[in-house]
């Protein structure tokens, strides 16, 4: 893998998102591999705990531009397979049969905050901002959305994704998209303490308790699939629309949308 470094070490396996030039951005082969690497690490009796990080001064910056790009020219059924693939990548991550960190070491947008909401601790620096931008190109963070809103509410997601504004990281900690916000000298450490406490627990136990937790939440791998169908085809729609290309042809041409 080339998107993707991974590192083991006495049962912890930390995935590495390793594109800093363009701040850890998704696409299609990033997407792919990440996806690959926590279905290998969810089926290797040997890892423990996965601890989801990012090479560089940022955690993920969302869309990468070029990706971006060519989804803006893409047909409407282009644009959902595209979607559906983001979509198994966070439903993989957030019901991964071990615990999952995010060990989140900068900025974090769109897709970045997916990211962190689908991981079952998180621990960032204090230094971070985060957002959820997509209604300034005119879209929505349709394939996020469940796993965002599992982790923030409903009520702070209404503000989140109706303003787009950008954040940091004591709001995300107060919102529940962090568990933690340290100074970068401590984030090793933070996170470390999480890591030996989650090593006391029978790896049995932890499996059945996540479970659980989804279960009393309503929240299941086939509803969450059926979920991703639907929102896939919502962004695919918004994508095509006269108001999804001004926004994207906007930001990629660095203007104003039309109705700023």
């Amino acid at each position: 893998m080339t998107t993707i470094q991974i590192a083991d070490h006495a049962g912890i396996r930390e995935l590495r998102l390793n594109r800093p030039d363009v701040h850890n951005a998704f696409d299609d082969r990033l997407i792919a591999e990440l996806t690959a690497a926590l279905q290998d690490a969810g089926g290797d009796p040997a890892v423990r705990v996965v601890v989801l990080t990012g090479v560089g001064a940022s955690f993920s910056a969302g869309a990468d531009l070029n990706w971006m790009r060519g989804m803006a020219k893409a047909s409407e059924a282009e644009n959902r397979e595209d979607s559906l693939r983001l979509a198994a990548l966070m439903r993989t991550l957030q019901f991964l049969p071990k615990p999952t960190v995010a060990r989140v070491n900068g900025a974090a947008y769109g897709g970045g905050v997916g990211l962190i909401a689908c991981c079952d601790i998180a621990i960032g620096v204090n230094t971070a901002k985060f957002g959820l931008t997509e209604v300034k190109l005119g879209l929505v963070p349709a394939v996020i959305s469940p796993y965002v809103m599992a982790a923030i509410g409903v009520r702070q997601a209404r503000r989140l994704f109706l303003t787009g504004e950008i954040f940091d990281a004591e709001t995300a900690m107060n919102i529940g998209l962090l568990h933690e916000a340290v100074s970068a000298e401590y984030l090793d450490d933070t996170v470390h303490g999480v890591l030996k406490q989650l090593a006391k627990a029978g790896p049995v136990a932890q499996r059945e308790a996540k479970q659980l937790a989804f279960n009393m939440h309503g929240l299941t791998e086939p509803v969450a699939e059926r979920i991703d169908h639907d929102n896939a085809a919502l962004i695919a729609r918004l994508r095509v629309s006269g108001e999804g290309q001004e926004g994207l042809g906007a930001f990629l041409d660095k203007r104003a949308a039309a109705w700023v």
